[in-house]
């Protein structure tokens, strides 16, 4: 689940809002990225991929969020991991893209947008919004 959005490094662009299938993130007042809908996310590193300052921190637990600070997220040593070791941008001399084996979790990811869109006209009807 997505945990941080390290300010420092973020320089605005938006691709990581383009990239969230979920909405989980927008551009904030500032115009850098914010997590709005952090319960959405569906663990599927998109964001992480399509940054290219490494400022966002996806931890692998999908089922709660863990509550990282953005110096807990740093001192992993894993902030901009997953783009690294898939061979995108700058990476791609040096390390062969594996993206091929985040199937099951693009699958999972597939299944929860399909759930969720089945269950808005629900909660619409019944005047919830989210």
């Amino acid at each position: 689940m997505i945990e941080v959005v390290i300010d420092d490094r973020c320089g605005g662009c938006g691709s990581c809002v383009d990239a969230c299938p979920s909405d989980v993130l927008a551009g904030g007042p500032s115009g850098k990225a914010v997590i709005v809908r952090q319960a959405d996310c569906q663990t599927c590193y998109l964001c992480e991929l399509y940054c290219p300052e490494d400022a966002l921190f996806v931890w692998p637990e999908t089922e709660r969020v863990v509550g990282l600070s953005t110096e807990q997220a740093l001192a992993t040593g894993d902030v901009g991991g997953f783009r690294r070791d898939s061979g995108w941008g700058e990476h791609a001399a040096t390390h062969t893209n594996q993206h091929w084996r985040m199937g099951a979790i693009f699958e999972r990811a597939r299944l929860m947008a399909i759930d969720a869109a089945a269950a808005k006209p629900a909660r619409e009807q019944d005047g919830r919004t989210s």
